[in-house]
């Protein structure tokens, strides 16, 4: 029996199912095992029940749009020193938003950018550069999460046999590097407490080699992918 640091959960290793599972309170969480694809490795060659590897593009994004310019104000007089410091002139251009309501407009980050950020607050911790987050990876782990999800099975391959590097690979990045998986946890900070507590989920997020991230979740049944890619 292997005992696993689940925030206080007690975890035993199934060999037969190939996963970390862990009970508190009625509710079990689980962890599927850790498997690493390397570099120059074949497509496929993960373990069926391991971490699974994918690669791919940083995404471009376009260069934001700058405001159009009022048109300039026009008068017969010169205006007085008092108009010119303390009265501009208005413009019929639209109005921006009232700088106080940026100021105080605040997003809460995502479920899976929280398992970034701590991904990468573990890496610092090791001197691993941060991962950065691509979205040909971030497509890949949603779609299993909530795959995994609706057809009620936990695993690195699926139903029909696509490994984890195949599914990166379909959904557009070109270099699997590695998956993690989990079910069960209902937070970014515990799930990450599983994997951290996991030797083979650990070695992922660790492996300075690995340069892009991508996170999904699915809340119906907690279903939780890390896709990693070279």
């Amino acid at each position: 029996m292997v005992m696993v640091s689940l925030s206080v959960l007690l975890g035993v290793f199934s060999a037969a199912a190939g996963t970390w599972m862990a009970t508190a309170e009625g509710n079990t969480a689980e962890l599927g095992a850790a498997a690493l694809v390397l570099p120059d490795a074949p497509a496929g060659s993960g373990g069926g029940s391991g971490t699974d590897l994918a690669g791919g593009r940083v995404p471009t994004t376009s260069a934001p749009q700058s405001p159009t310019e009022a048109p300039p104000t026009t008068s017969s007089a010169a205006p007085t020193p008092t108009e010119t410091s303390a009265t501009p002139q208005p413009t019929t251009s639209a109005a921006a938003p009232p700088p106080s309501t940026k100021a105080t407009t605040r997003v809460a980050p995502s479920t899976a950018a929280q398992v970034i950020t701590l991904v990468n607050e573990e890496r610092a911790n090791v001197g691993c550069k941060p991962l950065t987050e691509e979205s040909h990876l971030t497509t890949a782990a949603q779609d299993y999460s909530e795959q995994m999800s609706a057809e009620n099975f936990f695993s690195h391959t699926s139903p029909d046999g696509t490994t984890f590097d195949q599914r990166i690979k379909n959904a557009g990045y070109s270099k699997p590097g590695a998956e993690n998986i989990a079910k069960g946890q209902t937070s970014a900070a515990q799930v990450m407490d599983a994997w951290m507590n996991s030797a083979g989920h650990r070695a992922n997020i660790l492996n300075c080699s690995l340069t892009k991230i991508g996170v999904g979740v699915t809340t119906k049944g907690w279903y939780w992918v890390q896709d990693f890619g070279y």
